[in-house]
């Protein structure tokens, strides 16, 4: 899966451009997925014979009102329908991103609002036979340690967890998506990959098997993060599911020209060869360029 907003830092790509680039990251067929909610417009079908073309405009992120000028994310209307025709085009999985924002509270308001949303596209989606990616993400922007964000996620991921089972969700059939637990991104406190690791396996405790995001983290902290949790006692296959971790150096690499293709390919297999040794926790870092440590958080960026 992919989206226009991981060519925001790359050289300005249009639209054309960007489904064009879809070759350079995929080159063989694969089981179809479908991205739901996206304020930009995003990849919405890949059949499992060939990659579609084919995009919709979705509802997205929007204010919720009443809030501390947090956000809510639309798409239910008409999600029953466009689910069942996803599944007949060949989808198997879908994926529902919904953020929380710690500096803007968060408000009981929009903690319900999120984790409700998430429950009813899970029941919705399973309903229609696919499988629903369920993606809380506490986002990086704050100054907070990483106790304030324990503190946060414990209480989005009760809520979600709360909803779906009141949804009928099976928890057998999602696949839990979550942020990793972090301290802010202008926080004075800074967090090693094994303290990350342990908040993060800490929440995670009676929860199902997690893919993480990398949420504005650099690729080397994502790759390095996710290895520490493997290198710790856990009950899971702790596995991951970047983007931009995986596809920033790729993209900027590549930056639209046909002559690049083969070089972005290289740094593109990089990456996803250092983040598998990560999920087996055999990971060293060792011959990681500059750019896999330039971190991706920008501040107050609007999805």
């Amino acid at each position: 899966m992919a989206s226009t907003s991981l060519l925001k830092a790359s050289p300005v790509l249009d639209k054309s451009e960007w489904v064009k680039g879809q070759s350079v990251l995929f080159r063989q067929p694969s089981s179809a997925s479908v991205v739901l909610p996206n304020r930009a417009t995003s990849l919405a079908v890949r059949a499992a014979s060939s990659y579609a073309d084919e995009l919709v405009k979705t509802a997205g992120l929007v204010p919720l009102v009443g809030s501390n000028n947090e956000s809510w994310c639309q798409g239910l209307d008409g999600l029953s329908s466009r689910t069942a025709a996803y599944y007949q085009q060949g989808a198997r999985f879908a994926k529902w991103r919904t953020v929380v924002s710690i500096p803007n509270g968060p408000s009981a308001l929009a903690v319900k609002e999120a984790a409700w949303g998430l429950a009813r596209y899970a029941a919705i989606s399973q309903d229609s036979g696919l499988v629903p990616i369920v993606e809380p993400e506490i986002l990086l922007d704050g100054e907070h340690d990483i106790d304030r964000t324990y503190e946060v996620a414990e209480k989005v991921w009760a809520e979600v967890f709360f909803y779906l089972a009141q949804n009928n969700v099976m928890f057998e059939g999602i696949l839990l998506k979550p942020s990793m637990v972090t301290p802010g991104a202008e926080s004075k406190d800074r967090a090693t990959p094994e303290q990350v690791a342990a908040y993060t396996l800490k929440l995670l405790r009676n929860r199902i098997p997690p893919a993480f995001l990398s949420g504005g983290q650099s690729e080397l902290e994502a790759t390095l993060n996710l290895n520490a949790m493997n290198q710790a006692p856990n009950p899971w296959h702790v596995s991951f599911s970047y983007a931009r971790a995986l596809q920033n150096t790729c993209l900027k690499t590549w930056g639209g020209r046909a002559e690049n293709v083969n070089a972005a390919q290289t740094t593109l297999l990089a990456r996803a060869k250092a983040n598998s040794l990560a999920q087996l926790g055999k990971y060293t870092g060792e011959g990681e360029s500059e750019e896999a440590k330039e971190g991706m958080f920008v501040k107050g960026y609007t999805y």
